[in-house]
Order: structure tokens, then C-alpha cells, then sequence
């Protein structure tokens, strides 16, 4: 048995009890909503930072009355006969434009330093729905970077307490050391006296935080991602939960960090151990598949391309070869 709900004047037939943000993403486009808290990978996440908020102009067949807020398309399920407005209400636009600046109230202008600038949500968020200037007038928050391993480096400062790294120390490593301290506008992530975060899967909160306030020490300031290339690759994993399945990060010939492989969401596929995320960083420790598909939108994607003949250079063989030749030294490994 499944329901219908329409979306943007888009109908899809979907399972009871998946949510409205699920069900825009089987639809896929435009119309799914930014999620920087929700996970799909991690149990009980979602509802924290409201980027996803949509009007529900009908709610069921049943009960066909508009909810009166906006609501969570994360945490809220859907209804046979539901009707969501996303992108073609003004209403979702504005309050999502007011999310955002609430969001950047006390995150710092570091997109010029920091490691996870081309690849951050927030950046795109700022970008689709950010105003030119803010209205708050009041000191930003701050917090000294600090350690929490001897591979991760916590920027507390940048954070927007979507408590994704939580859920994931919390859901896939056997203890979690790390998590929220403290009471509203204090709130912080941290660790208490300072206890390292160490085990075997404790660098993946790196691969979860939307922004850069979890950072990779072993990549920090060596590069900026858009001037990598990112290639898929393999190894037979020694750990019983991992499958070794990464995103190798080259800048020539030099692996510069390794990545779980995420989706089209930037969510990661399979979460991988530290063990192929720091200490296999040759190329003869992997198997590699080929370069990693990126969205056309992403700035990692710039000056990747593939080899598409100009219609002029088709007709001369000399031009095409010369062509072919360019372009694999300036694209290919």
C-alpha cells in the first residue's frame, strides 16, 4: 500500500510513513529542500536547524485542512492526499532566508581559510537564500580551537549544533565520548576535561559536519578541494565494518586525504575506519575504479572535464589529437 502527496505540483507515489523530505528526493530537482542536520544514515536525526521548513497546504483526503505553521519536512510524515509547497511559496522563501541568517549569526567569515570552503552546505545555503548583510549588532560568540583526537581539530566557533557528529559517535563507534554541554546560547560541542575522541571510527564525524568546524589535521591548509581531483578506489579492509570503499583526493600524484564516498545529498554512503582515512595514503595501498562522478553545480567540478570535441576540431584530425593530448594533461591522473 503506498499514499500520494504532491510536491510542488509534482504527485509520487511513496510508502507510509516516509517523510516529506524523502519523498521530494525520490522526486529529485529543485524542489528538495536543504537539510543540514538530517541524515538518513543516522537514526533519529533531523529537526535541529529548520533549513528543510515547507508549507502543507492540504493535509490529507481525510482531513484536507492546511497545517497552520510551517513545518519540518524532515521530521514530518506524509499524509495520503498531502499537498506541500516548497519552492513556489514565498512564505517557505522567506522563513528559509530568515533560517539561514539566524544560522550565520555567529559563524565566522573563514570560507576564505577553511578546509571544508567548496564542499560546505552552509556555503550553499548562503548563496541561494543569504541576505547581503546582517542585522544582528551584538558580538559573535567565540571558543578556542581545541583537539578532541590526535587526527581531529574542533572549531567550536563555526558550528551550528546540527548534532550530526553525535548521532554518528553515538550509532557507529562503541563508545562516545563527545556531545552538547551547556544551555542555549552557551551550548557548545566539547569533550568534558578534554578526553580524547579515539576509535575506530571517530573520523567520520569529519565526513558528517556540514561545515568546517570538525576538520581533517592531516589535510588542514594543504589545498583547496576544487584544485583536487577526486578518484574512487578500494582495498580490502582488515575492519569487520568497513567495506573500504573511498574517495582518494590527488593533487598530481600525491593523495592529499581520504573521503567516505557520499551521495548526491552529501551524505556518506559507507562510513569507513580511520585506518583508510589517515594511514593509506599511497597510491599502491589502493585499487583504483576511476575519477569520481561530481555534480555539474559543485566548484570541485571546475576544470574537470571530459573530452568533448569542439564541432570545429572534429573535422581536423591534427586539432583533435593536439586537443586529446591537452586535456589529459590537464585532466586526466
Amino acid at each position: 500500500m503506498s499514499v500520494k502527496v504532491t510536491i510542488d505540483g509534482i504527485a509520487i507515489d511513496v510508502e507510509p510513513g516516509t517523510s516529506i523530505l524523502n519523498a521530494a528526493r525520490q522526486i529529485g530537482g529543485d524542489i528538495v529542500p536543504p537539510a543540514m542536520c538530517y541524515y538518513s544514515k543516522l537514526k533519529d536525526s533531523g529537526g535541529k536547524c529548520r533549513t528543510c521548513l515547507v508549507k502543507v497546504s492540504k493535509g490529507s483526503e481525510k482531513d484536507p485542512r492546511p497545517m497552520p505553521k510551517l513545518v519540518a519536512s524532515c521530521r514530518t510524515a506524509v499524509m495520503d492526499g498531502m499537498e506541500v509547497q516548497n519552492i513556489t511559496s514565498p512564505e517557505v522563501i522567506e522563513a528559509r532566508k530568515g533560517i539561514v541568517e539566524i544560522l550565520l549569526l555567529n559563524h565566522p567569515l573563514d570560507c576564505p581559510i577553511c578546509d571544508q570552503a567548496g564542499e560546505c552546505d552552509l556555503q550553499n545555503l548562503g548563496f541561494e537564500h543569504g541576505a547581503a548583510k546582517t542585522r544582528y549588532e551584538f558580538d559573535r560568540r567565540t571558543f578556542e580551537k581545541i583537539d578532541i583526537g590526535d587526527k581531529i581539530q574542533l572549531h567550536m566557533t563555526r558550528c551550528i549544533l546540527c548534532y550530526r557528529c553525535v548521532f554518528t559517535a553515538d550509532q557507529i563507534t562503541d563508545h562516545r565520548i563527545h556531545g552538547i554541554l551547556n544551555r542555549g546560547d552557551h551550548s557548545e560541542i566539547s569533550t568534558y576535561i578534554h578526553a580524547a575522541v579515539d576509535n575506530d571510527f571517530s573520523g567520520n564525524v569529519i565526513d558528517v559536519c556540514p561545515v568546517g568546524a570538525l576538520t581533517d589535521k592531516t589535510f588542514r591548509f594543504k589545498n583547496r578541494v576544487w584544485f583536487t581531483k577526486p578518484v574512487d578506489a578500494h582495498r580490502d579492509c582488515d575492519h569487520v565494518n568497513c567495506n573500504g570503499k573511498v574517495t582518494l583526493w590527488y593533487k598530481g600524484e600525491e593523495v592529499l586525504r581520504v573521503t567516505a564516498r557520499k551521495d548526491q545529498y552529501g551524505e556518506v554512503e559507507e562510513f569507513i575506519c580511520n585506518t583508510c582515512r589517515f594511514d593509506k595514503k599511497k597510491t599502491s595501498d589502493w585499487v583504483i575504479e576511476g575519477p569520481r562522478k561530481i555534480s555539474n553545480k559543485s566548484v570541485i567540478n571546475s576544470n574537470h572535464y571530459d573530452f568533448i570535441p569542439l564541432p570545429v576540431v572534429k573535422t581536423n584530425p591534427v586539432l583533435m589529437e593536439a586537443n586529446k593530448e591537452q586535456f589529459e594533461r590537464d585532466t586526466r591522473l
